[in-house]
């Protein structure tokens, strides 16, 4: 499988992630090629394919979940398959955490002793909502004992959002202004690895790696549900050996 994204980032030796990306699979049109979700209209048996040449990299079949935009967080190791959920946490080995994403932002956690990871997907309004929160609670270990890694996701330059985003943000939170930039016509471009990071920071985990990418900019490497509308999603895993 090609173009998988392996996180920079100083997460113990038997700790593993990695990012899926456009390539390496075998969908095609909108989808085109490793399209590894079954809800947004592609045959399901090129998603089964893709799936199965993940699966390869991986010591176990990830956990998936049906996620919702939302802030629920469960245990990966006794979610039944297709759980209504946006984070998923493991304390045991080879239990895979998973996420999908198309501009949202997927976290990934895990504890500087490799007792615990996560995976969070932190669209605006799950992220807005608690989600980060939610995930960081649920592996049980002190926040500052925590390490983050940010993946793919829509860029500051590209995520143009309105009054309401904001102010969701800003609700409590009044730090979080410095990741909203005006635009015209009241719009605002925001930030969310800035405001996925103040979260984060606020919990007590300062170390957060990751960031930088860019969804929709970067056509030919990422799927981007804002750009295309129709498409597909890349997957953000992590696991322990």
């Amino acid at each position: 499988m090609k173009d998988c994204i392996v996180p920079d980032w100083p997460a113990p030796a038997h700790v593993h992630a990695l990012v899926t990306t456009r390539a390496g699979g075998v969908s095609r049109g909108p989808y085109a090629a490793m399209n590894l979700a079954l809800h947004v209209g592609d045959d399901a048996a090129a998603v089964a394919e893709n799936r199965r040449r993940l699966r390869l990299r991986l010591p176990a079949e990830p956990r998936w979940l049906e996620q919702v935009h939302g802030k629920l967080a469960v245990d990966a190791a006794s979610a039944q398959p297709g759980c209504r959920a946006d984070a998923s946490v493991a304390g045991a080995r080879e239990v895979v955490c998973a996420v999908l994403t198309a501009d949202c932002l997927p976290v990934l956690l895990c504890d500087e002793a490799g007792s615990a990871v996560a995976a969070a997907h932190a669209g605006w309004r799950g992220l807005a909502g608690g989600v980060v929160e939610a995930a960081v609670a649920a592996m049980r270990r002190p926040p500052e004992n925590l390490l983050a890694w940010l993946g793919p996701a829509i860029g500051p330059q590209a995520f143009e959002v309105g009054d309401e985003v904001r102010e969701a943000f800003l609700a409590g939170a009044p730090a979080a202004a410095a990741a909203f930039t005006p635009r015209a016509g009241g719009k605002w471009l925001a930030d969310l690895y800035r405001l996925a990071t103040l979260r984060l920071n606020a919990l007590g985990v300062s170390r957060v790696f990751g960031g930088g990418f860019c969804t929709y900019r970067e056509a030919e490497r990422f799927y981007s549900f804002r750009r295309e509308g129709r498409t597909g999603r890349m997957a953000s895993l992590i696991w322990m050996e």
